[in-house]
């Protein structure tokens, strides 16, 4: 039996997220994520306006006028949900941790995939599989995921991301949406990430707290290494030392988006002093920018 507190703060993350859903983003989403295909649904009589191409005409040759074949959308998807826990994900200046941050995407792409009818699974990974929840719909299930987010207990500390998506192609064999929500940092992925997106469409939702790009001015400071616990002082005051740190989060940056790039992933860049919804708004209009031409 969870503690009170802790089923609050699930109703809590439910009721913020499911209103941007409802509001915004369930139409977004089933916009620009399509189903398989399309489907026979039914045969009706033509009407002005309808396409040739559907006339069916055995049936019309039986019934002496039109008839046209009506399809629907094979709608339902697979969405898979990859979460790192790495000990770098336990970070943040701001108002919420990077793992906070994540639970509340994770609470917005969960329900507007089941608002879509779809399927929802989780991966919980840092340095080992911490968790794999097969996908199924309903709002138990998803009130289950977002429970696990928010509560898991990592047993590892460092970050396998390609490990991760070696799991996910063994254990989910259709195509599927799969989000990867990480820093990714610290870790090689170029080959694993170009493989999983052949078999699925991935997604990319990179986290960043704007300490990790730009070091405050607070004089001599201990910094720990989340993922190692390696623990170094600096001077941020020097401010040689403040642009040396600033470049080399530069460089990280710019390099992780290459490789996402080069592999043909799409990247939601997710800042931790940002509201998030600015960030899905971009994505969703962008692919369907993309879609649309």
């Amino acid at each position: 039996m969870l503690p009170k507190e802790v089923l609050d703060k699930i109703r809590r993350i439910q009721i913020k997220t499911s209103r941007m859903v409802n509001d915004v983003f369930a139409g977004q989403y089933h916009s620009v994520f399509k189903g398989r295909g399309m489907e026979f649904d039914e045969v009706r009589e033509y009407q002005p306006g309808d396409e040739i191409r559907t006339i069916d005409w055995n049936v019309t040759a039986r019934m002496g006028h039109p008839y046209i074949k009506k399809f629907v959308e094979e709608r339902q998807l697979t969405v898979m949900l990859m979460i790192d826990a790495s000990g770098s994900s336990y970070f943040g200046t701001q108002h919420k941790l990077k793992s906070e941050q994540a639970a509340e995407l994770c609470s917005v792409l969960a329900f507007s995939a089941i608002k879509n009818n779809d399927q929802v699974g989780l991966i919980i990974f840092s340095d080992r599989i911490e968790q794999f929840i097969p996908p199924r719909k309903g709002l138990r299930h998803v009130l289950r995921v977002i429970r696990e987010v928010l509560y898991h207990k990592p047993r590892g500390i460092g970050t396998d991301i390609a490990m991760a998506l070696e799991y996910l192609n063994n254990v989910i064999r259709k195509k599927a949406i799969c989000f990867l929500i990480s820093d990714f940092l610290g870790c090689e992925f170029k080959q694993e990430i170009k493989i999983t997106n052949k078999h699925h469409d991935l997604v990319a939702m990179t986290i960043t707290d704007p300490a990790e790009e730009n070091l405050p001015r607070a004089g001599i400071i201990k910094l720990q290494d989340n993922e190692t616990k390696q623990e170094f002082y600096i001077d941020s005051s020097d401010k040689k030392v403040r642009a040396e740190f600033a470049q080399n989060s530069k460089e990280k940056r710019e390099e992780r988006e290459r490789l996402l790039r080069q592999a043909g992933v799409d990247i939601v860049d997710i800042k931790t002093n940002v509201p998030y919804t600015e960030a899905l708004y971009r994505f969703f209009r962008t692919r369907g920018k993309r879609l649309r031409t």
